[in-house]
């Protein structure tokens, strides 16, 4: 990738003619008829317009990089610098990940990750109102919105989507699906992905992730027209809060990913013991036909239990207890598994269980399965058999999970090396190139008379986020519950990033250039697109085939939803 940055610099100086950017007026001369063509006749003036040259004088970017006042000028121009902009995001997102293989998650996984990953759209929005008079940036940041909007709207339909086709097995009873299986093709509700609970818990961050924008809002729909710089403060200091608390959860990350595991191991023998007291025919079922625990089979086994016949069990009789029953093999530390048990049973603190304490404690761990067990029934067979393989597969993921990080890399100072110059690279190209951009969407706009934002809403996230969507889809097609739950993370993740990131920076600039407050039709897309699907995600971990055309639907209907808003009804 890095050697096709030169002749692709080389290709940009030497195609393009012209000595500057166009500085116009936004209307378009084409709308004055000249006395033989009538103002209908725009599509035949266009046509004209694409093979030639304007005489109007303009201003090189940097005093050398090329502009053009052509339609098929600004189009190469846009296309040429996009592919600047992704080269720039592939260099950020590998010098990211080289990192983060070497130093492992927290501080690189939870600070500069992230903040990496969103630097280009962020970069993007910055510029788009920097330069210029106030009345120019009012104009251009149209364009950071319309990537901010875009960049949203793309993540979490087509790719999405995408990643929901590439990624999808065959369903084991519409519930769960089976790694590497896929014969049942494109059944619609017989196959599709499943994911992890941290999966759902990242996008209900992403879905709480939309307050700013709700906040910023308030005076236009309560109608204080003189609150709307005060509501882009408060919105950007909610933002820069949320950012610094996103943040820091990324980097406590590891620690909760402990704790969790812990938990899931717990659980794990918890559904041992239930499945053991279930399967022991001499003893009896665990459960009455009306589903409730079964006390006398729970006092049958603490009588088995109790080998010296004393009413208690002691911390020795307990271990033998889990020592004779197979927890699948897991990772687990026997001492540390009975003090649990021993803590959470033992009511009166006398570091032994009475009859009572026992069966009070194996009740609430029924009643537990029940929970945990989706659409449970009194159908003891099924609830016990379900409980255990839930808990086998939560722990079995959280394994896959916590073993990220590579050991025994061989030559680190090279690769250290290596990240280091990508990052900078991959920095310094977004930086340069991101006002060229800007400014060839600007002229292209102008030469088409096509909307800034809808430029920005279609073409630019394809430049800024394509890095990240082949690297998703790749992950996908390996069509394992764990690669699926990282991927659709990344994708809530980059979400929550533009909603605080990016747009912190956005009201930043807003309320630093006293700028207005006007993208009502803009806002609504974000808050629908992201609310319903951040919905639909977090209380559900597996999504049919059919789920893909709920999010692809989302796509066109956000552009004929700003259309509608802005150019029909002038809510702008």
């Amino acid at each position: 990738m890095a050697r096709a940055t030169f002749p692709l610099l080389l290709l940009l100086l030497l195609s393009v003619q012209g000595q500057s950017r166009l500085i116009t007026d936004h209307s378009s001369p084409d709308l004055i008829s000249d006395g033989i063509r009538h103002v209908g006749q725009h599509s035949l003036l266009l046509l004209e317009r694409l093979s030639s040259n304007s005489s109007e004088a303009c201003e090189q970017t940097y005093g050398f990089l090329p502009c053009t006042t052509t339609v098929l000028g600004n189009l190469f121009l846009v296309l040429v610098y996009g592919c600047l902009m992704f080269l720039a995001a592939k260099f950020l997102s590998t010098g990211s990940e080289l990192l983060l293989e070497l130093l492992g998650p927290g501080i690189i996984g939870g600070l500069f990750l992230p903040i990496l990953g969103a630097l280009p759209d962020a970069l993007l929005i910055l510029v788009s109102g920097l330069s210029g008079s106030k009345e120019t940036a009012q104009h251009q940041v149209l364009i950071g919105m319309g990537l901010l909007a875009g960049s949203t709207v793309m993540l979490l339909t087509l790719l999405w989507g995408s990643c929901v086709i590439v990624g999808k097995c065959d369903l084991l009873d519409h519930s769960t699906s089976i790694d590497s299986q896929d014969t049942k093709r494109c059944s619609l509700t017989g196959s599709g992905v499943t994911t992890d609970l941290q999966t759902s818990h990242a996008a209900k961050i992403m879905t709480i992730s939309v307050i700013p924008f709700i906040i910023v809002q308030l005076p236009l729909i309560f109608n204080l027209q003189s609150e709307r710089r005060l509501g882009v403060l408060v919105g950007l200091i909610v933002s820069i809060a949320f950012l610094i608390a996103y943040c820091l959860y990324q980097v406590f990350q590891p620690w909760i990913q402990k704790r969790r595991l812990a938990y899931a191991k717990h659980k794990h023998v918890i559904a041992g013991i239930l499945r053991h007291v279930h399967s022991e025919t001499a003893l009896g079922r665990l459960l009455k036909d009306n589903g409730q625990p079964d006390t006398d089979v729970i006092k049958k086994l603490f009588k088995r239990i109790d080998e010296d016949n004393n009413n208690f069990l002691s911390i020795r009789e307990l271990t033998a207890l889990i020592i004779g029953i197979k927890f699948d093999e897991i990772d687990l530390d026997r001492d540390d598994a009975v003090r649990k048990v021993m803590y959470e049973f033992d009511t009166s603190s006398d570091n032994k269980l009475s009859e009572d304490e026992f069966v009070s404690g194996i009740s609430k761990w029924v009643d537990h399965a029940k929970r945990s067990v989706p659409h449970a029934t009194i159908d003891q067979n099924r609830l016990i058999h379900d409980f255990h393989r839930i808990t086998k597969e939560e722990h079995d993921m959280l394994i896959d999970r916590s073993d990220e990080v590579v050991e025994g890399i061989d030559n680190p100072y090279w690769i250290y090396a290596k990240a280091i110059s990508l990052l900078l690279l991959g920095a310094v190209i977004a930086a340069a190139f991101a006002d060229p951009l800007v400014d060839a969407v600007t002229n292209f706009s102008n030469a088409t008379s096509i909307p800034t934002f809808f430029i920005s809403f279609i073409a630019m996230p394809l430049a800024t986020n394509s890095s990240e969507a082949v690297s998703a889809i790749i992950f996908a097609c390996r069509k394992k519950q764990r690669t699926t739950s990282l991927t659709f993370s990344e994708i809530y993740g980059g979400v929550t990033m533009n909603n605080i990131l990016c747009l912190a920076v956005f009201l930043g600039l807003v309320y630093a250039r006293h700028l207005t407050w006007d993208f009502s039709a803009e806002v609504l897309v974000i808050l629908i697109v992201t609310v319903v699907m951040g919905l639909f995600t977090s209380f559900r971990t597996t999504f049919p085939l059919w789920t893909c055309a709920v999010a692809f639907i989302f796509y066109p209907f956000s552009l004929v939803l700003v259309y509608l808003l802005d150019y029909v009804f002038g809510w702008s």
